[in-house]
């Protein structure tokens, strides 16, 4: 079904959430190479641009945007760095979005601790580095993906009206302030 028949057949649109994510390359920022760089940039942060230029069109009055960033943003590690750098744009792209979308369209941003997904993986499956990210956590546990979604829901909802470029994050009290 293309996206104007979709449109056609149910309306308007109630909630986006854009959770687009690469992580690509674990080398530092100073060796990464062009091609590497762009990739970062265009699916960890142009991705969420372009699908609301396409979305907000067709968005509803009182719709929710929920933009997925992550721990990372806050504190890019050696590995992450330049993952963790496009996670940070992301807050600031929430609070400019926010201001450009509102009063009609809420958008708020979710900062997930580190979750055992594919995506994931090579650090949630390595016994140390997974027993290192549960001592990082006040809560001395990972995150799961209904942990993710909860935030989510909350954030789609009408208990959630009067909150927008917000970031919320659901890290089990992972140290999280840039």
């Amino acid at each position: 079904m293309t996206k104007i028949s979709f449109l056609q057949n149910f309306g308007q649109i109630d909630i986006v959430v854009s959770n687009a994510a690469a992580n690509p390359s674990v080398q530092g920022i100073l060796e990464m190479k062009e091609p590497v760089l762009d990739k970062l940039w265009d699916i960890n942060v142009k991705a969420s641009i372009l699908l609301l230029q396409d979305a907000a069109p067709h968005l509803r009055n009182g719709s929710s945007v929920i933009i997925i960033s992550s721990i990372a943003g806050y504190n890019p590690e050696a590995t992450l760095g330049m993952y963790g750098v496009t996670k940070t744009a992301l807050f600031g792209l929430t609070k400019a979005l926010a201001t450009e979308m509102g009063p009609n369209t809420r958008v708020n941003c979710i900062a997930p601790g580190f979750v055992p997904t594919r995506f994931a993986g090579f650090l949630t499956t390595n016994e140390t580095l997974r027993n290192e990210l549960m001592e990082r956590s006040t809560l001395k546990r990972l995150g799961t993906v209904e942990d993710m979604a909860s935030a989510a829901a909350f954030l789609a909802s009408d208990d959630a009206s009067y909150i927008t470029a917000e970031t919320i994050v659901v890290a089990g009290g992972t140290q999280s302030r840039l």
